[in-house]
């Protein structure tokens, strides 16, 4: 954890954290920002001389390849060692003072050329960034600038909600039934969150591009949410299956490796280290008519029977050791109950206990008598 009490100008002038705070205003930096002063007064002046420094340094947003970047700070720091040497062999009479002018160019010059490094890095466009996929593609793209859901239906007949500051593209030639005109993918750009009801082709796969990964469906409902500023990507499968992969993947010569999700589950990807992780949804919602929920009274009824019913109203795998359990049965009404409410009720019937581990339920038990 960095200890700001220990930082001179310098050093929160190449901060990244600092640089957000003076360019962006956030409230979370505002917020620890102001805090901070307050506890340590003594480091108002430091922190006003450091502001004005960032502030003073504006970029361009630009597509600078960061390898030239990192040469030109290389040439820069080679060539403030190499005077620094000169001025060291030098007589040192009548110097003084100007080595000191030269130490504070320095650090000047350090400061800058770390800002300016920051801000190009960050700022350059990232190869699978919403503004890097879309760009010179020609697009159609809607943007909702409002606080509330936009209804889209797209060429195609899918339907999609678009949450507020998202925004999607698609192609002019989206949805035509023409194969000499049409691609052999339907494919939307995505940045922000949006549910998708996705009209089935088996000819050509839906493909949603969200930063680093792509969503791969032929007709099912499901929900995709990746901003540009969040740690994690997320992908809810509501009905149907899906197939995510990383977009790095699919551009290199070896074997995509694919995550599929079905109904109730979802992928969380985490973009720093590039993780996936599937786990089930927070509350599961039935994909069955409702007459399958009123038929959830039990009676002395085998377990087998129960997970059966329970997973065929939600679409979620139940993995237990059917053997094992052969003798337990279940006298319950799980009716008008949510999910994890009804697995509570059984297993406390049965004196067994449940993990999630890969978007599935695993039962756990020492058996009935």
């Amino acid at each position: 954890m960095k200890d700001f009490r220990l930082y001179d100008i310098s050093d929160f002038v190449i901060d990244e954290d600092f640089i957000r705070w003076v360019h962006e205003q956030r409230e979370e930096d505002n917020q620890f920002w102001n805090t901070w002063l307050q506890q340590h007064p003594d480091k108002h002046l430091v922190i006003a001389a450091a502001r004005r420094i960032v502030e003073s340094i504006q970029f361009e947003q630009s597509n600078i390849d960061e390898q030239a970047v990192e040469q030109e700070v290389s040439r820069l720091l080679h060539t403030i060692s190499s005077q620094k040497q000169e001025l060291q062999a030098a007589p040192r009479k009548g110097l003084v003072i100007s080595y000191k002018w030269w130490y504070a160019a320095a650090v000047l010059l350090l400061c800058t050329t770390g800002a300016w490094y920051f801000f190009v890095r960050n700022n350059s466009a990232k190869p699978f960034a919403y503004n890097s996929m879309v760009a010179a593609k020609h697009l159609i793209e809607h943007t909702n600038t409002s606080n509330k859901p936009l209804e889209l239906t797209l060429p195609d007949g899918s339907r999609l909600t678009l949450a507020a500051k998202s925004r999607v593209s698609y192609a002019h030639t989206f949805g035509l039934s023409d194969t000499a005109k049409a691609g052999v993918t339907r494919d939307v750009y995505l940045l922000g969150e949006a549910f998708f009801e996705v009209t089935k082709d088996p000819h050509r796969p839906f493909r949603v591009f969200a930063n680093e990964i792509v969503t791969k469906v032929l007709g099912t409902s499901f929900t995709v949410r990746s901003f540009e500023k969040d740690t994690t990507i997320q992908v809810i499968v509501r009905t149907g299956k899906v197939s995510v992969y990383a977009q790095a993947e699919a551009t290199a010569s070896a074997k995509m490796s694919e995550i599929i999700l079905t109904p109730n589950q979802q992928l969380v990807y985490e973009r720093t280290g590039q993780k996936f992780q599937k786990v089930l949804s927070s509350n599961p919602a039935m994909i069955a008519p409702p007459t399958i929920e009123r038929s959830m009274v039990y009676d002395e009824a085998p377990l087998d029977k129960v997970f059966s019913d329970l997973s065929s109203a939600f679409g979620i795998n139940i993995v237990f050791d059917s053997e094992l359990l052969k003798k337990c049965t279940v006298t319950a009404d799980l009716t008008n109950e949510p999910f994890y409410r009804k697995l509570d009720l059984i297993c406390g019937a049965i004196d067994a206990e449940y993990e999630l581990i890969d978007g599935q339920v695993v039962i756990e038990s020492a058996g009935c008598k």
